[in-house]
Parts: structure tokens; C-alpha cells; sequence
């Protein structure tokens, strides 16, 4: 297990300060951020290339706060290639293995990596002649070889193309469940959580704002940065009002939200929580959010009028943005837009649960 207590370290114009998290088992944690929040600088403390100013790190109940990099049993991964230019891949891959197998123990695990990694037919080549994509790969080969207990990846597919990109996010998880091992990975796109991650830390201000599974992250934010970070668009500031009697599980929020030409436009939400009431924010995921030509007649509470606005192809689906006052974003299917026949300036109705309305106070 990976701890990281209380780690701080200034570097100005920003530190990282007090961060605090662990990865156990096989885990595949994700850190995500905001460019220059500190990710980087902490994936590179925990590998031994930057001293903490206060903190420690453990790995496997040892203390390696002040442990040589070489001897950590940490390997990183950097977004921009560091192969060695003079070697052929096959050299490359077999470096960390040199100093403890024999020859023919060597060509054996070189072999064995390179049928993993699909590098088989570029040992004999240079890193300068291969393309991102494998230059990716060769370097995960490498740093597997080193038999890590725990893998760095800094923003490993930021530089990728979009077919390059799928293959090594199979291959990520390739390694993470056959190896069985420890993942530590710093990015900025929330996509990449949640095609990858078995926990989330969010990193903001220098620190964890906050840190759980995929699911606590995505359906729980718990603050407006988060929400809209991670991509929840219908999001909404005000007020849960105190339960109206006994035996209800449901509340009203209200909010006094500005339209898109600044009016403000009393919004009214039924909210299933347990929350006391008080101020706070609610949001919607897209995808919970259904449109129809008449108001839904199914459990949903919240059901709006409004004109469709706006309509964007997303990665999975297309978006259709309503306005009912405030826009609200919907996502569907392509082949909905088609059956619905929905198109700017079309009226609709939008519907959505109760339990779909996630509420955090302030």
C-alpha cells in the first residue's frame, strides 16, 4: 500500500500543501486537476525527485520519505518520452534488468514485455523513429521491467491521438488487473478518470478538495469547483427548505437563478436527501435529465417546459440544451434527436427524478 501523509512542499508561485491519501491493493487512483494545481510536483515527490518540505511516504508500511529514487521500487512514467535516445528498444526495455538477470533471463522478460506491449517488431529500432504511440508503450515496458510495486503515469495520453489513446487506456487497465498492480495517475481530463480509475482524488488550491470512488466523485461532488469540474453541467446555487411534515423523504430547493440574458428566474426542484435544509447546491447529470413532447407520466417529479436551444455532439451521444428559464443539458442518443425530430426552437419537455438531484450544503 502506497500512504501519503500530510505531504507539503512550496514552490513558488504555488506548494502543495497537507495532502494526504493511500492506494491499496491494486487500485488504479487517479489525481485530477487543473493544469499547475501541483499534481505533477506530487507524483514526483512520491518518486524521489523532489524532498517534501514536511510529510512522509510510505510504501508498504516503509518509510521512504528520504529513500534514494533507485531503491523506492516506484517507477515513473513522463508525459513526453525519456528513452534513451542511443539505445534500440530492446535495449531500452532491458536496461533495468541488467544489473540483477542473467543474459538469457533477460531476453526471456524482454521477449515477454514486448509481446504485452505490442513492440515485438520495433526492438531493433531507435525511439527517435517511433511515433508517440509506441514510444508510450516502450516506455511502460521498461518501467514494468523494473518490477515497481507502485506505477507513476503523468498525464501518460495527453500527447496521443485519439486511436492511440484507446489502445493504451486498454493497456492501462491490462497492466493494473493482470499485474495486479499499484496506479497513480495525474491527469487534467475527467474522461480519463472515469474510463480508468478505480478512486478519485481531486486536487485544488494545492490540496486534496476531495478524494473516494468514481462514483462518489462524479454522482456526490462536493463543492461547486468539483461539480463543474468534473463535467455536470445543470448545476444550481439556493436553498433546501425544511421538510413541510412528517413522514416525507422529499424536499423542494429553490433558486434564484440568472437566465442567459442575466434575469433571475425562480427555479423550484424536488430533492430526495436527508439533509437539514439550509443554502447549498443541487446538480443534474446530463444523462438523468429525459426529454419528451408532453410532461413525463412516469415517477419523475421535475418536469419542465422549455425550447431547445442549442444541440452539440458529444463523446458518447448528442446534447441538447432547454431552456426553461435557466438552460438545462440533456444528454441522448442520436437516434432520439431523430425520432423526436428535435431541432432549435422546438418546444419540450425535460423530466427528472428526485433521487437524480444530488444536493451538497455549504
Amino acid at each position: 500500500m502506497l500512504s501519503v501523509r500530510e505531504i507539503c512542499k512550496n514552490l513558488t508561485p504555488f506548494a502543495i500543501k497537507n495532502v494526504s491519501f493511500e492506494v491499496s491493493g491494486s487500485q488504479y487512483f487517479v489525481l485530477l486537476g487543473r493544469t499547475g494545481v501541483g499534481k505533477s510536483v506530487l507524483l514526483e515527490t512520491i518518486a524521489g525527485l523532489i524532498r517534501p518540505d514536511a510529510g512522509r511516504i510510505f510504501l508498504d508500511g516503509k518509510d521512504i520519505t528520504n529513500e534514494k529514487m533507485q531503491k523506492r521500487k516506484i517507477a515513473l512514467v513522463f508525459q513526453n518520452s525519456t528513452l534513451f535516445p542511443h539505445m534500440t528498444v530492446y535495449d531500452n526495455i532491458a536496461y533495468p534488468l541488467r544489473c540483477r538477470s542473467p543474459k538469457f533471463q533477460i531476453r526471456q522478460r524482454v521477449a515477454e514485455l514486448a509481446e504485452d506491449f505490442a513492440v515485438r517488431h520495433l526492438l531493433a529500432a531507435k525511439p527517435q523513429t517511433l511515433s508517440g504511440g509506441e514510444s508510450q508503450r516502450v516506455s511502460l515496458a521498461r518501467a514494468v521491467a523494473s518490477e515497481p510495486r507502485c506505477l507513476l503515469l503523468d498525464e501518460p495520453l495527453s500527447s496521443l491521438d485519439t486511436k492511440s489513446r484507446s489502445q493504451m487506456r486498454a493497456l492501462l487497465r491490462k497492466i493494473n488487473t493482470r499485474n495486479r498492480m499499484q496506479i497513480v495517475h495525474v491527469t487534467h481530463d475527467y474522461t480519463e478518470a472515469v474510463s480508468l480509475a478505480t478512486h478519485v482524488a481531486v486536487m485544488e488550491g494545492g490540496t486534496i478538495a476531495q478524494a473516494g470512488t468514481v462514483e462518489q466523485i462524479f454522482q456526490r461532488p462536493k463543492s461547486e469547483f468539483i461539480a463543474r469540474f468534473v463535467g455536470i453541467r445543470n448545476f444550481f446555487k439556493g436553498r433546501l427548505q425544511e421538510p413541510q411534515g412528517q413522514g416525507t423523504d422529499t424536499r423542494w430547493f429553490t433558486s434564484g437563478s440568472p437566465s442567459k440574458e442575466g434575469r433571475i428566474f425562480d427555479l423550484s426542484l424536488s430533492v430526495l436527501t436527508d439533509s437539514s435544509g439550509g443554502p447549498g447546491f443541487v446538480c443534474v447529470r446530463s444523462e438523468d435529465v429525459t426529454i419528451g413532447d408532453t410532461a413525463s407520466r412516469t415517477s419523475a417529479r421535475n418536469n419542465f417546459e422549455g425550447t431547445i436551444v442549442d444541440i452539440i455532439p458529444a463523446g458518447v451521444g448528442v446534447e441538447v440544451i432547454v431552456d426553461i428559464g435557466v438552460e438545462i443539458a440533456a444528454l441522448v442518443t442520436a437516434e432520439s434527436v431523430k425520432a423526436l425530430g428535435l431541432g432549435c426552437g422546438k418546444k419540450v419537455w425535460v423530466s427528472f427524478k428526485a433521487s437524480a438531484v444530488k444536493y451538497v450544503e455549504e
